[in-house]
């Protein structure tokens, strides 16, 4: 989701999500299932936000593994599944450090393995190299990427373009309202949006 901010890129997503209900009739459907009125926690969804939303007084193995938690997932699982999204994601020997003594990188990372934790059928990511410097950012999309060519659906909000490159497909948002929904090159993007 490609547009310059304020355009409605995050309501879209946390629609989606189940965090807010549309309030305009509006339905959400996953491939024909109408999931408009399920809770977040049946949706099967995973959540990565821009500003990480970590558990501060938490380990990366807690954080990692809270989803499950809270499920009720015996310990034994837990265990094993935070170790392999450890793997996955590359934080092996941080697992008992907290947010505050990881770096911007790192903490996405724990993010995205958190959200991946529930096996979701969908990864939303909002902003989700916001606040990293462009390397790291490109170790995100990279990692991203990786998910998808393994067959997780990723919906991924974004203003710039460069990010924006490495969509299968680019819906482009504009006060609220899809502009177009097929952009197959970002040539074809209004500069001032591309800017934005």
């Amino acid at each position: 989701l490609l547009g310059p901010s304020g355009c409605g890129k995050t309501t879209l997503l946390r629609l989606i999500a189940g965090l807010i209900a549309p309030d305009a009739g509006g339905r959400i459907l996953f491939n024909d299932d109408d999931v408009t009125a399920r809770p977040i926690e049946t949706r099967g969804v995973g959540m990565v936000f821009q500003h990480y939303a970590l558990f501060p007084h938490m380990t990366v193995e807690a954080n990692i593994g809270y989803g499950l938690r809270i499920r009720r997932v015996g310990e034994d699982r837990i265990r094993q599944r935070v170790g392999e999204l450890v793997d996955m994601v590359r934080l092996q020997g941080l697992e008992r450090r907290r947010p505050a003594e990881l770096s911007g990188g790192q903490r996405q990372r724990v993010a995205i393995a958190r959200a991946l934790v529930n096996n979701p059928s969908i990864i939303l990511a909002d902003e989700p190299t916001g606040n990293l410097d462009s390397r790291t950012g490109e170790e995100i999309m990279g990692l991203l990427e990786t998910l998808y060519q393994g067959g997780n659906t990723i919906i991924l909000v974004t203003h710039e373009s460069e990010i924006a490159r490495h969509a299968r497909r680019t819906v482009l948002l504009r006060d609220g309202l899809i502009e177009s929904d097929d952009y197959s090159s970002l040539a074809e993007v209004p500069q001032a949006v591309v800017q934005a």
